[in-house]
């Protein structure tokens, strides 16, 4: 089994998603609809984190090696994880409470980095040769996590990857009143392999509602 997974995003009415920008034509909006769709575990991209919360630098294990079988690693029990897609192990973590921090990787990720993350009580799970598998790494989490509901919440990599899965049951989209228009600017879903015979993914219309200052809220299953 695996969790009931939502796409939740704020864009601009031109479809793009940087934070910087959206941050400025709304409000508090995205947080309020994020808590009311009731996905205590959210996972992000390694880009995402790393911008905001990790920074640029990367772990580098001093023996070359990968892990090279599917493993997980389980430091605590959680209502709610806090959760990180970076397919190689290079995002560097502080020491403050881990206790719902939960790291995705791939089976290429260094057994140090794997290590790393135990010693700063980190959950992990490690699946996939040559980038994570999103498919088993959700059964993961819903079988020996306990997570039934999971908020994909960028960027659009990441988002594109679920996407192209199969795994998304719902999206989340809130468009707020502006305009971006700068050139190569994320976009919600990013890296949907192109291919002869291609048709967009169509949705289900399921509601919508506003907001005073001008942002709405749009919910369809896929």
């Amino acid at each position: 089994m695996r969790p009931y997974i939502v796409c939740h995003m704020m864009q601009s009415v031109d479809g793009r998603i940087a934070c910087d920008m959206v941050d400025k034509i709304s409000g508090d909006e995205y947080y309020d609809a994020l808590d009311a769709l009731d996905c205590p575990s959210r996972v992000e991209g390694r880009y995402s984190y790393q911008l905001h919360c990790c920074g640029f630098k990367e772990f580098k294990p001093t023996v070359a090696g990968r892990v090279g079988q599917e493993t997980f690693y389980k430091a605590a029990d959680a209502k709610g994880y806090q959760i990180s897609a970076d397919s190689r192990g290079i995002l560097l973590w502080d020491d403050a409470d881990n206790a719902n921090r939960l790291c995705l990787v791939s089976e290429e990720a260094s057994p140090e980095y794997l290590d790393y993350l135990r010693g700063l009580g980190i959950s992990y799970i490690a699946t996939g040769k040559g980038q994570i598998n999103l498919t088993r790494a959700v059964e993961i989490l819903h079988d020996e996590f306990g997570v039934t509901r999971l908020a994909v919440v960028g960027g659009g990599k990441i988002n594109g990857g679920f996407l192209t899965a199969g795994l998304i049951d719902e999206l989340s989209v809130m468009l707020a009143p502006g305009i971006d228009g700068r050139c190569g600017q994320p976009a919600l879903f990013d890296g949907v392999a192109d291919r002869d015979g291609y048709r967009p993914l169509p949705l289900k219309f399921k509601e919508v509602s506003t907001f005073p200052n001008g942002v709405i809220w749009a919910r369809y299953t896929v």
